[in-house]
């Protein structure tokens, strides 16, 4: 799979342990940046990765910050993300089952790399559940999306 990855300084250490596993597991990881931990702004890293998965470049996206939230407010403004924010294995578990989430936001600052690798982990290798009730509830998200973003040129 394809993934791309973004951060801030907050998220450098974190992003490239994640990187790291990524990449033994076989997965082609694109890196966005930024590649230290000197002071930058989020968005300038965030908004190429989250495009690169709004336009189908990356199947997922995997972004580090200081508390998460950030990154889940920039990239859920273009078309085709769900972004999510998880702080334990339960949530990024549940983000993928019933929301198909595709983008995971993590904060560097708030978990430590034994529980981000945790909830790293959970999310990469959950599906989303097939059952009709949450395939209908993510169509209408997905709808929401089309009616209410605009496609990345």
């Amino acid at each position: 799979m394809q993934i791309a990855m973004a951060n801030d300084h907050a998220g450098y250490q974190l992003k490239m342990q994640i990187k790291a596993w990524l990449e033994e597991q076989g997965h082609t990881v694109v890196d966005f940046g930024t590649h230290d931990e000197g002071s930058c702004d989020l968005s300038d890293f965030v908004c190429p990765a989250a495009r690169a998965v709004s336009r189908g470049e990356c199947e997922r996206a995997i972004l580090v910050d200081g508390v998460g939230y950030g990154s889940a407010m920039i990239a859920n403004k273009y078309r085709n993300i769900f972004a999510c924010v998880c702080q334990d294995p339960v949530c990024a578990e549940l983000a993928r089952q019933h929301n198909d989430a595709n983008v995971l936001c993590l904060g560097g600052k708030l978990i430590g790399p034994v529980l981000a690798m945790a909830v790293v982990k959970t999310w990469m290798e959950t599906d989303a559940l097939t059952d009709e009730k949450y395939v209908r509830r993510r169509d209408k998200v997905f709808e929401i999306d089309a009616e209410r973003t605009t496609e990345v040129e």
